[in-house]
């Protein structure tokens, strides 16, 4: 199977992957190739696409800053810090204390603009070339899929400014053709707006996954295309920072918005031949990203093919995120304590989202304190690349997730159970279908699932902490609930609970002793006081007693309602454009 990212990879002197940068919305095709060329054949046009894909890649984009540090603290997972000390980087990130000249903030912010214009520029000439209504049926249903795909990429990356940003420049014509190239900023439900539309056209374009002719390999499908109108509209039916009251307010029309992503998800789960569950959680990372495979079942619905194994084109999964591997790693993202304990004993997505070992140059695990327990997804040791990764330290080339579908099955619980008041018989269906699979498929161990509103919704809540731990979306939908405080200050109140011995961690032990070996062996449990006696030949670490003051100030430090929930424009983008404000309190 030869996929998308080996052709993202051969397109480097391709002219379409080629713009200037000087400023934000200004980018002009300049390379090898003209416009006309670059869509003159569906060859041509099919990689003038691939090249709006490729600005998924790479550290700007889901390999990195996207992926692994804009979207923490969330409370379940968080930013390693230092000792409080601002670094520009990472920690800042995490400890929401980010300024408009932070070192992240400009590149990403233009190469989500640069893949808006790449996608403008495909939008614009593929419908005008010959084929696209004269061609044979293969090119015009091919042309039809390269729109469709351009349309929903260029929905994805103003989904990203917008949840990052706020109102934000829209540009919906390549540079070419506008006038004003310094525009101010658009309200984001008119961005919002228009974005559903789009995906609702491109629904249209796109083929499902399991069509005849189409390939299994990363390119957006028509599932795709759907999950992300039916999150987007979640988002346009949510709670956000607004700039003309400085305050997280939600539009008064939001169940509109719920109605569509219901809609879009019932749609989807008529297609399980295209998209459904795998039976392990653990298989969808461990057999399926980590070792190079797209899932089978069609649950990882879309994910970022990395390639290349450096900065532009890979990403740092199991490097900057995930245990240290014979040293190797950087532990820049961990589970906060509390996290580990939210977990039922016997959900089968603790040990897989969460990591308690690191491996010695010796090959053997050794057990981490409760403070340091790794995210587990995207584990060093389960990689099996090609290229050993001895030989690459830092880039992996493990595709990141952007939608699974027990995103769907959870999306539609929640729209069902806020238009109708409750949980309806088919919320409640989907809703156990996710726990059903995290406990291995025993449903007679998932809880009794609340029967009201309000209850049904707070399950909501907590089963996609569960399900999504480590995978970047935890802190915007906290954001679009208006959770984000009022979770972060509950793990605050829970941390000091472990500490301190109080309901419902008074069982939780001081210290856990091992062994340490090929597997960890463990002399005591992680739900119990203590031995009264330290068993004879173990190593003692520290669990309860590793939360020191110090460490109980990790979470969020510098959070501020009404205002972290979005971050600065970056300094650049103001002194480029006079015409861009500087909000939100910044």
């Amino acid at each position: 199977m030869k996929k998308i990212k080996y052709y993202i990879a051969s397109l480097l002197g391709f002219g379409i992957l080629s713009v200037s940068c000087s400023d934000f919305l200004t980018e002009e095709p300049r390379a090898l190739t003209s416009s006309s060329e670059a869509f003159s054949n569906v060859t041509y046009a099919t990689k003038s696409t691939l090249g709006v894909y490729r600005t998924l890649l790479g550290g700007p984009a889901y390999g990195s800053r996207l992926s692994l540090f804009f979207p923490y603290d969330d409370g379940d997972i968080w930013g390693t810090p230092r000792n409080g000390i601002p670094d520009n980087g990472a920690r800042d990130v995490s400890r929401y204390d980010v300024k408009p000249t932070h070192g992240f903030l400009d590149p990403v912010f233009r190469n989500l603009y640069t893949g808006i214009e790449r996608a403008n520029l495909c939008i614009k000439y593929i419908p005008k070339m010959g084929a696209y209504e004269n061609g044979s049926d293969s090119e015009k249903a091919e042309l039809r899929r390269l729109l469709g795909e351009s349309l929903t990429l260029r929905a994805l990356f103003y989904f990203e400014l917008i949840r990052i940003w706020g109102d934000v420049p829209a540009q919906f014509d390549p540079s070419e053709d506008a006038g004003d190239l310094n525009l101010a900023k658009s309200d984001r439900d008119i961005i919002y707006d228009r974005l559903l539309e789009d995906l609702k056209q491109a629904s249209d374009l796109v083929p499902w996954r399991k069509i005849e002719g189409i390939a299994d390999d990363e390119r957006i499908t028509q599932g795709a295309v759907r999950g992300l109108r039916a999150r987007i509209a979640l988002f346009r039916g949510g709670y956000s920072l607004r700039r003309e009251t400085n305050k997280m307010e939600r539009r008064d029309d939001y169940k509109t918005f719920y109605q569509i992503a219901r809609d879009e998800c019932a749609e989807i789960m008529k297609h399980r031949d295209s998209h459904n569950l795998n039976s392990s959680f653990q298989a969808v990372f461990k057999d399926g990203l980590c070792s190079f495979v797209i899932e089978p079942n069609g649950e990882v619905m879309f994910e970022v093919a990395m390639t290349g194994a450096n900065y532009d084109l890979s990403g740092s999964l199991g490097y900057t995120n995930g245990p240290k591997v014979y040293g190797q790693g950087n532990g820049a993202i961990l589970v906060v304590p509390s996290y580990f304990y939210s977990f039922d004993q016997a959900d089968l997505r603790r040990d897989v989202t969460t990591v308690i070992y690191q491996i010695n140059t010796k090959g053997e695990k050794e057990l981490v304190e409760l403070s340091g327990i790794y995210d587990g997804k995207f584990r060093r040791d389960w990689i099996k690349a090609s290229v050993p990764l001895s030989t690459r330290i830092q880039y992996s080339d493990v595709n990141w997730p952007l939608l699974r579908f027990s995103d769907v099955l959870l999306m539609f619980a929640e729209a069902e159970n806020e238009l109708s008041g409750r949980p309806t018989d088919a919320a409640v269906s989907a809703f156990e279908e996710v726990r059903i699979r995290a406990f291995g498929g025993n449903a007679a161990a998932i809880g009794t699932t609340p029967t009201t509103y309000e209850g049904f919704f707070q399950a909501i809540v907590k089963e996609r902490s569960l399900e999504f731990g480590g995978e970047g979306i935890r802190k915007y939908d906290l954001i679009r609930w208006n959770l984000l405080g009022t979770k972060l200050e509950e793990a605050r109140q829970n941390l000091k609970k472990i500490k301190n011995h109080e309901s419902p961690y008074e069982n939780v032990p001081k210290f856990v002793y091992y062994k340490k070996g090929a597997e960890l062996d463990i002399a005591n449990s992680f739900y119990e006081l203590d031995p009264e006696e330290a068993p004879e030949g173990y190593i003692k670490v520290g669990w309860s007693e590793s939360l020191i003051d110090r460490v109980l100030g990790w979470v969020a430090p510098n959070f501020q309602e009404n205002h972290s929930e979005l971050m600065p424009i970056p300094q650049t983008a103001i002194e480029a454009n006079k015409n861009i404000t500087q909000d939100y309190g910044y």
